[in-house]
């Protein structure tokens, strides 16, 4: 163990995922790989009255072998049951056992930018059409935003630290950066962490429909969502949840673990500027990946791929990019930069640690995810950003962006392990 907390060094050693391409992390891996797209029509409810009527549902979802029991699963809302599965999954995959552990050192960090926004609208309409006595005495714990962090310690009996982020779009990774640095400073020697969202409903699209935020390319859902490219028109609403465990070096190597990588830094900034728009030149942004280099330790020509935030609106990839030219200069030219929104839609709170998990496979596997749908090159959008097909390039370094509504910026850096 090294004589510093913050010597100690932080590695990945487990994936979990739900998503819009697939419910486990090898399908999700194929399909996102291939370029295969996850936006369709939105099925669940009568969409007539609405601007955008197109989403990237996540697909066959069952919960069944995460939960205790099916009781359990009708006393929880559609995100945290999105949560806990990619929890459940990133357990599996990390093979740790856990009735040979402390669980005392073992934490959860699961936010969720909005919570159970499904529960809320449901018992918003029991009260209004059968009044109060008739809601659920579950009402609260289900639709709360902490409620997938505090089930999955219980599931568990995870005792160590556990709370919820809450930073709209940036949610998951700073969920994952918080546990970073909750292991770091020698508060747990594991970590559960990602983020979950679950809000293709009729409030949640109507609200981002009334803010003109997302893309009305209805008649041609597959290439709605189109980051980077000079013809995109708004992100398209994804839901689903990513997990990642985050373990102690010595414990994991204790333990005989499998490693994917090392987290290296993380930043953290605010752009102090709009409620909805980036900062000019993506100031913010910029400051927030500086961060996560100078605290991973890590020199701007270390760094081979960045998974972009790039929703694909007109302004926030635009500032983006002006971010990341900002930061890196000319290394900026040298990079792989692609966005995977445009296959899995924007999942808001879970959107970072999805990506996190895309970063990881992409380290490991030496392959980087293209950007698809990208025809029109836009002049104010000049860098690489892996058109269409995915690429298979060394991948050392890798940068991860999540910026959210409120000025919230979240990046993680992380690198090839070597032990």
């Amino acid at each position: 163990m090294p004589n510093h907390a913050s010597d100690r060094r932080v590695v990945v050693t487990g994936l979990g995922v739900v998503t819009p391409l697939g419910n486990d992390l090898q399908t999700f891996w194929k399909n996102l790989l291939a370029g295969q797209c996850g936006i369709g029509p939105i099925t669940t409810f009568d969409t007539t009255a609405f601007d955008t009527k197109i989403a990237a549902a996540v697909k066959d979802f069952d919960p069944a072998p995460a939960f205790p029991s099916p009781k359990e699963i009708r006393r929880t809302d559609r995100y945290a049951q999105f949560g806990i599965y990619a929890a459940w999954s990133a357990l599996k995959d990390s093979g740790i056992d856990l009735a040979k552990e402390n669980t005392d050192e073992i934490g959860v960090m699961m936010g969720s930018g909005i919570g159970g926004l499904e529960t809320t609208t449901n018992q918003h309409a029991v009260l209004l059409e059968r009044g109060p006595g008739r809601m659920s005495p579950f009402t609260i714990p289900m639709l709360i935003s902490n409620m997938a962090s505090g089930l999955i310690s219980m599931y568990y009996n995870l005792r160590g630290p556990n709370f919820a982020t809450c930073s709209a779009c940036a949610t998951a990774n700073h969920a994952i950066g918080e546990a970073w640095r909750t292991i770091k400073m020698g508060d747990a020697s594991v970590m559960v962490a990602g983020g979950a969202e679950a809000t293709i409903i009729p409030i949640g699209i109507g609200g981002f429909c009334a803010m003109r935020a997302m893309s009305t390319r209805n008649d041609d859902p597959q290439h709605a969502s189109r980051p980077f490219d000079k013809d995109r028109d708004g992100f398209v609403m994804g839901e689903g949840a990513g997990v990642l465990i985050l373990e102690e070096l010595e414990h994991a190597k204790k333990r005989g673990a499998r490693i994917y990588c090392e987290i290296a830094g993380y930043g953290n900034t605010a752009d102090a500027h709009h409620l909805t728009a980036p900062s000019p030149g993506g100031e913010g942004a910029a400051r927030c990946m500086k961060m996560a280099l100078r605290s991973g330790g890590l020199n701007l020509t270390d760094i081979s791929y960045i998974n972009a935030h790039g929703t694909s609106t007109p302004q926030g990839d635009v500032c983006e990019t002006q971010a990341i030219k900002s930061v890196f200069g000319d290394h900026a030219r040298k990079l792989a930069v692609s966005s995977t929104k445009g296959a899995t839609g924007h999942m808001l709170g879970a959107a970072g640690a999805v990506e996190m998990a895309v970063c990881t496979l992409a380290i490991q596997s030496g392959i980087v995810p293209p950007t698809i749908n990208y025809t029109t090159p836009d002049p104010e959008c000049d860098l690489d950003y892996v058109p269409n097909t995915a690429r298979e390039m060394s991948v050392n370094a890798v940068v991860n962006n999540s910026f959210g509504f409120g000025g919230h910026n979240s990046t993680i850096s992380a690198k090839k392990f070597v032990g």
